[in-house]
């Protein structure tokens, strides 16, 4: 299975896990997410038009070599080709467009067989200082509302299915162990990109069961620990019951 994610640090984010979640399951996968920080879907489609080398290949969550996006379609046979919005206009739905529409003909064109996928992304925490926050009002929930409107109707206008990640991070911070706001674990680490352990094994996880259709209940990848995080079973079998409880519906 090969995977081509057409995004920012967020798709970095759900990515880099997955072809070793992939790996514990002996599944044959191989994604590549295309990478320029803060990029949105107007900025995606101007490098289409100026074929700009403009983005970090990462294949299979390692950092590589400087490629376009037509390079990128063209160089293999793709399975699925997802994109997304920039997360500070992921609540504003007129800002998909006309890009998105356009950047899906142009990946229908260079890649006909792949099957194209939404990549939901997530709200900031509350508390966040992210510039475009308070757009939302500074408010977690107004944020989520809102993006999860916004893709819905992108992904119900292009006849698209999307990978539900704003979702099930939403779900898991309803969790007492993820209440952050209550003194439980955040899911991010700086208050929107997700945490190098949780947040990424959770969005990685459901990249993983949507795609593959395999069930990571049965998965015993666990993501490296990092810094001063020790990894907490209790925590991955939390965010493992939600993911799958979510994509399985």
């Amino acid at each position: 299975m090969k995977i081509l994610a057409i995004g920012n640090s967020f798709s970095t984010d759900a990515t880099v896990y997955l072809h070793d979640i992939a790996a514990a399951d002996k599944v044959d996968l191989t994604v590549v997410n295309l990478f320029i920080g803060g990029c949105s879907l107007e900025t995606h489609w101007c490098n289409i038009i100026s074929d700009a080398p403009a983005y970090l290949y990462e294949l299979n969550g390692q950092e590589t070599r400087m490629i376009s996006i037509k390079e990128a379609l063209q160089e293999a046979n793709w399975d699925y080709v997802t994109m997304q919005q920039y997360s500070g206009l992921s609540g504003v739905q007129e800002s998909y467009y006309p890009y998105i529409t356009d950047i899906s003909n142009y990946a229908k064109l260079l890649a006909p067989s792949a099957t194209q996928l939404i990549h939901q992304t997530w709200a900031y925490d509350n508390g966040c200082q992210h510039e475009d926050f308070p757009r939302y009002g500074n408010n977690q929930q107004t944020m989520y509302l809102a993006l999860k409107r916004a893709y819905e109707a992108v992904a119900n206008d292009l006849k698209l299915d999307i990978i539900p990640c704003g979702d099930i991070v939403q779900a898991v911070r309803s969790h007492p162990v993820f209440d952050y706001a209550n003194g439980g674990q955040s899911l991010c680490r700086d208050g929107y990109h997700m945490h190098f352990v949780y947040g990424r094994f959770l969005t990685a996880a459901a990249w993983y069961e949507k795609l593959t259709k395999h069930s990571i209940l049965t998965n015993n990848y666990l993501p490296p620990s990092n810094g001063d995080t020790i990894i907490d079973q209790e925590k991955i079998k939390i965010i493992k019951q939600h993911v799958h409880s979510i994509i399985s519906q």
